[in-house]
């Protein structure tokens, strides 16, 4: 058996081992069963686009387990994330990041000033709807909920430029990314936050399509494609071949004083800082097959930067703060490698036919988490990029679940992959 071979077999047999523990009943702040990230440290949370990158990877498994029990079971525990969540919503539109089962669930005092569930929440949604095979009904008594959501993030969370914002730097998904981390609230136009808002508005359109709101999923289209023309214009930058973060954080054009006769015509700048969530742009589409070429040749086949040979570098290893060292709350995003930062990586290489670059990931992936359960019997939550050493949490799940997907595809198999 080759190297690869024993790896994948060891993890297969380590996911089948433990899926079952990421399945939760109703009960305290949750009316409705869900999914949990997994591992002993999120035992009982109901996380954001944790919940969803787990559910893809649930749905790995069970295809792969033939688990018909099981099946049934986590089409109520992920119908539930979703309803869980939208129980919490409102007209005002703001949604938790978190739910903790037990204790008071966080409600924003701000709702249109805070940091919210991540655009995430119409892409599970359509992901559930469509494996299911269709059938939106599930939804629809919440769909409102879903769409005040989303107009919160349109209406308060938008800069005139149509690029979105983080609000601060509270609990953006990659923690400490040097783009959003300490700097001024609403300053971030973030490429990662960006990218997945293309997404979400697209898989806003597909379920209100399944619920017959074609005049509703017409102004959702108008949306996704403003965004998707905004990132373009803004975030790609022609000098660097890359997708980058812009900053928002600009005084108003002076229209008196010595400014006055040549006002700045520019609405934001660059943020020329080389972050993997460049990569994104590629795994929701963004990039034209041009700039797709430049981002693969010029950044992730650069071992100088983003390549290592356990992954992707969440951070250039180029930039002043590149840094693995362990950190938790905020988590190191500054360098090591992320399970989730190579599967979406991975994904866009596929989607714009890179398939030797996405071949090498996978089975860097495989080889990162393999050598992990088979010298510790779980996988970590991050990993040092050169040597795959893992330096913080054992037995986290969640997303590194993804690992059963990248296999699948390597093996030639049935792939479930997100919407």
């Amino acid at each position: 058996m080759s190297e690869l071979s024993r790896y994948s077999a060891l993890i297969r047999a380590n996911l089948l081992d433990n899926y079952q523990g990421m399945f939760r009943q109703a009960g305290g702040n949750m009316p409705y069963p869900f999914i949990t990230p997994g591992s002993q440290q999120y035992a009982d949370v109901l996380w954001d686009w944790d919940s969803w990158l787990s559910n893809i990877a649930l749905r790995q498994i069970l295809l792969e387990a033939g688990d018909s029990a099981g099946l049934d079971e986590a089409v109520r525990c992920e119908q539930g994330c979703i309803l869980n969540f939208l129980h919490r919503g409102g007209m005002d539109g703001w949604i938790p990041i978190v739910i903790n089962r037990d204790g008071e669930v966080y409600r924003a005092k701000g709702p249109y000033g805070e940091n919210m569930h991540k655009p995430v929440l119409a892409q599970h949604a359509a992901f559930i709807t469509r494996t299911n095979g269709g059938d939106a009904e599930w939804l629809r008594d919440r769909f409102y909920y879903l769409l005040t959501f989303l107009n919160n993030y349109r209406n308060h969370h938008r800069h005139a430029n149509g690029i979105y914002f983080w609000q601060s730097d509270l609990m953006i998904g990659g923690d400490n990314d040097p783009c959003t981390y300490f700097r001024p609230p609403r300053s971030s136009g973030s490429i990662y936050l960006n990218c997945l808002m293309v997404k979400e508005l697209e898989a806003a359109v597909y379920l209100a399509e399944q619920l017959n709101l074609d005049e509703v999923a017409l102004e959702l289209r108008r949306d996704a494609d403003d965004v998707r023309r905004a990132v373009l214009e803004h975030c790609w930058d022609e000098r660097d071949g890359f997708f980058y973060s812009v900053d928002l954080n600009l005084l108003p054009p002076y229209a008196t004083g010595l400014h006055a006769g040549q006002p700045r015509h520019w609405d934001c700048l660059i943020q020329r800082i080389g972050v993997w969530s460049g990569f994104m742009a590629l795994w929701a589409g963004i990039a034209t097959p041009e700039q797709a070429e430049r981002v693969v040749t010029e950044h992730f086949r650069n071992r100088r930067t983003f390549n290592a040979p356990f992954g992707v570098r969440t951070l250039s290893k180029m930039e002043k703060m590149y840094s693995i060292r362990a950190s938790g709350n905020p988590s190191c995003w500054l360098g090591p490698v992320w399970g989730v930062s190579n599967y979406m990586t991975f994904r866009g290489l596929l989607r714009y036919g890179f398939t030797d670059d996405a071949r090498a990931l996978a089975e860097a992936t495989v080889r990162l988490f393999g050598r992990d359960v088979e010298r510790f019997g779980a996988m970590h939550e991050y990993y040092q990029p050169e040597n795959g050493e893992p330096i913080l949490n054992r037995g986290f799940q969640n997303w590194n679940y993804l690992v059963l997907n990248m296999i699948a595809w390597l093996e030639g198999g049935q792939i479930v992959s997100e919407f």
